[in-house]
Formats: structure tokens, C-alpha cells, sequence
């Protein structure tokens, strides 16, 4: 068998390659623990009260979860990809367009991870920052030719590691303070609307929360699934946003990188950061691998090294740019995430036999379903993610009855 096929990035996942538990835990956790993720709990921890931030994040990760877990579910019950679920409800050539969103995006942040390495390296060592995103991209990007088995390596390293490492971060902050009473008590220069913060948080892993079922159809039951993706994103998540708000808080600084060099944990925050940002872009460049393979039928493998190079190229203007891409990761992904769920949901029985379905070309009810998703987030009030799915979601539902009855209406015998 070929490395391209123990991937299986166009084929069921059988049940002789499932994964355990344990290692299908420290993956998802390696793609959440992300000190992106940690940048924008200091920008929520510079702009929340303390009760505002628990409450965001709580009701953000809370709905991150529930629909990361629902697609959880789905790819181990199945064990396809995002990218072959989608041939269901958007057909053949239609999976392009969410293949296309969601690999591009993860490009987009493997970019930006590369970026948040090599800055704080470039701090200590004096090094031009392009000569690090150059060394740091090509050698992430070196590793995901060896897979899922290289991401469970990884991430068995770097979990640990950054979950101390952030928990120390935040006892120190809290401890030059004078404790958390007095953390409580701080009151944010620049307020972000609640809203805003909601849709950051939710922003923040919505592009990767989607393609949820490329790891977990690894699992071995669709239950074992969803307890995973529930840990990784709602527990994970949550405590990623903690470490960076802490030390912001107190410091003022919503760049983790600044916060760590001001606590002087700049040396330990290279080596552990370096190992936390390598995991989540392996696991980025993995799915977006997926992503364009079921576009090109190309090796998944060779266009996730292709990807690395193209993220390292665009890794500094991704990095200036980070929270107009949270911005249009809110309302532009959620709606594909939201049509998968509903179509399992529908048609459960042509799902468990991949090899003999019959897909079409193109459903066109779920391309017009993304647009209107988007739009709903764009232009509804309320939270940008939330409206996205249901916006998506319900006219999926309604543009499928209206599709349904012009078909049969073509297909009756008319009279003579």
C-alpha cells in the first residue's frame, strides 16, 4: 500500500487502521492547543471585563463544540473525510467549492502559525524574521509527509508541554497582580462588543472545527468521537483563550510573544511554542491536503508540502492581517459545516456505503445554501457563526424540497 493510501484520502477509513483513544485525544488537542488561539484570548482578556471573558468563552467553545462534535460524530460513523461527506450534499465538482474554503484557509493559518514562531525567536536571537519563517515553514512542512502517525508523535510532546508552560504563564501573571481578586477587578481600556468577542472566539477554530471528521474517522466508535472533539475544542479551546487573556490583562500586551518576553519565559516560550504551532500546522497542512486532493485527485500528501510552501510565502501578511481572517473565517465556513449536518441527518443510509453511491455533479441547493449562509452572517443581528450554520443550514433544507419537487415535476409523463 502506498503512503497515499494509509491516509485514505479517498476512501473510508477501514476498521483495522482506527486509532485509540489516547492518541486521537493528544491530536485534537494538538490542533487546539494553538497560541493563535492564545492571541485572542489576550485580545479578548485586553477588551472583556473578567465575567464578560468567562462568558464568551464559555458560550463560544460551548457552541464550537457542540457543532465540531456533531461533524465528529458523522466522520467516525462513516470514516470520510470533510472533503467526501461534501460529495454527498454539494456532488462531485460541487465538493470543490468547500474543499477549496477550507483547504485554503488552513493554509492561511499555517501561515500564521509560522509567523508566531518565528517573532518571538527573533527576539531572542536577532535573527531577520523572513530568515525564520523560511526555516520554520520548510521544516513543518517537512514532517506532515509522514501523516497522521507524525501528528500523534508530535502532539504526545507538545500538549504537555504547553499546557505547563500556560499555566505558568497565567500564575505569574496573576501573582504580580496581587491574585485573582485583584484580576477580577481590572477594567478593559478599549471594550469589545460582547457580540464581536463572541464571533472571535468562535472565529478563532471554526475553519478547523469543519473539517473535525478528518481526524476523528481515525476513531473507533462515533461515541469515542464526540467525547474527543468536546475535550479538544470546548476544553482545550477554553484554556488556550485563559493563558493568553491572564497575562494581556495584566500586562496590556494582547500578543502572547510580547507577554512571554515581559515575563521573561521568552527561551522555554520558543521551544514550547515552536512544538505547540508545529502540531496544529501539520494538522492543518494534513487536512488541506485532503482538501485538494479530492479537487485534483493529485497525491494528498505532495499538495500538503505544496500548501507549506505557499503558507510560508504568505505567512507575514497573514500575521498582520489576523483579525480581519477571523473575521471572514466567522461567516464564511460555518455554513458548509452546517449543510453536512443536516444532509447526514436526512439521508444517514446512503452514507455507510461509499463505494457503490451514486453522487451528482453538482447540487446546486447547496452552493446557493453557502451564499445565503454567508450572508446571514454578514447582515442578521446577532452572532456571525451561529447565524452562518442555521442561515446555511435551514435554506439547504428549503432550497432541497424546492430542488426535490422541480425534479419531479421533470420526471412525470406528460400528457399527449
Amino acid at each position: 500500500m502506498s503512503n497515499a493510501d494509509t491516509e485514505y484520502g479517498l476512501s473510508p477509513v477501514p476498521t483495522h487502521a482506527r486509532k485509540g483513544f489516547v492518541p486521537l485525544m493528544l491530536v485534537m488537542l494538538g490542533l487546539t492547543f494553538f497560541s493563535a488561539s492564545m492571541w485572542t484570548g489576550g485580545a479578548l482578556g485586553t477588551g472583556l471585563s473578567y465575567s464578560d471573558f468567562f462568558l464568551a468563552v464559555f458560550i463560544g467553545n460551548l457552541l464550537l463544540g457542540l457543532y465540531t462534535a456533531s461533524l465528529g460524530y458523522i466522520g467516525a460513523s462513516t470514516g470520510l473525510s470533510t472533503h467526501l461527506l461534501a460529495r454527498y450534499s454539494f456532488g462531485v465538482k460541487g465538493s470543490w467549492l468547500p474543499s477549496a474554503l477550507l483547504g485554503g484557509t488552513q493554509v492561511g493559518w499555517f501561515g500564521v502559525g509560522v509567523a508566531m514562531f518565528a517573532f518571538p525567536v527573533q527576539k531572542f536571537t536577532g535573527i531577520d524574521a523572513y530568515i525564520l519563517i523560511g526555516i520554520a515553514g520548510l521544516a513543518m512542512t517537512a514532517t506532515v509527509a509522514f501523516g497522521i502517525k507524525a501528528l500523534m508523535v508530535l502532539s504526545t510532546i507538545a500538549v504537555p508541554a504547553i499546557a505547563l508552560l500556560g499555566g505558568y504563564s497565567v500564575f505569574l501573571a496573576t501573582d504580580s497582580i496581587g491574585g485573582v481578586g485583584e484580576l477580577m477587578k481590572l477594567a478593559p481600556a478599549e471594550p469589545i462588543e460582547f457580540n464581536m468577542a463572541l464571533a472571535m472566539v468562535v472565529g478563532s477554530f471554526i475553519s478547523a472545527g469543519t473539517l473535525t471528521a478528518d481526524f476523528v474517522r481515525f476513531g473507533r466508535s462515533p461515541r469515542t468521537a464526540v467525547l474527543i472533539t468536546l475535550i479538544a475544542f470546548f476544553i482545550g479551546n477554553s484554556l488556550m483563550f485563559m493563558f493568553g487573556a491572564a497575562g494581556a490583562a495584566v500586562t496590556g500586551e494582547s500578543d502572547i510573544s510580547e507577554v512571554m518576553v515581559l515575563q521573561g519565559l521568552l527561551i522555554p516560550a520558543i521551544i514550547v511554542l515552536g512544538l505547540n504551532i508545529w502540531t496544529t500546522n501539520d494538522n492543518a497542512l494534513y487536512a488541506s491536503g485532503l482538501g485538494f486532493a479530492n479537487i485534483t485527485g493529485f497525491d494528498a500528501k505532495s499538495l500538503s508540502m505544496l500548501n507549506g510552501l505557499i503558507g510560508t510565502l504568505f505567512a507575514m501578511w497573514l500575521y498582520n492581517n489576523f483579525v480581519g481572517w477571523l473575521t471572514f473565517l466567522s461567516a464564511a465556513i460555518p455554513p458548509i459545516g452546517g449543510i453536512l449536518i443536516i444532509d447526514y441527518l436526512q439521508n444517514k443510509a446512503r452514507y455507510h456505503d461509499f463505494a457503490n453511491a451514486q453522487f451528482e455533479t453538482v447540487r446546486w441547493s447547496a452552493l446557493a445554501a453557502v451564499a445565503i449562509g454567508v450572508a446571514a452572517g454578514h447582515f442578521l443581528p446577532g452572532i456571525v457563526p451561529v447565524n452562518a450554520v442555521l442561515g446555511g443550514a435551514i435554506a439547504f433544507v428549503l432550497l432541497t424540497k424546492l430542488e426535490n419537487a422541480v425534479r419531479s415535476n421533470n420526471t412525470q409523463p406528460k400528457e399527449a
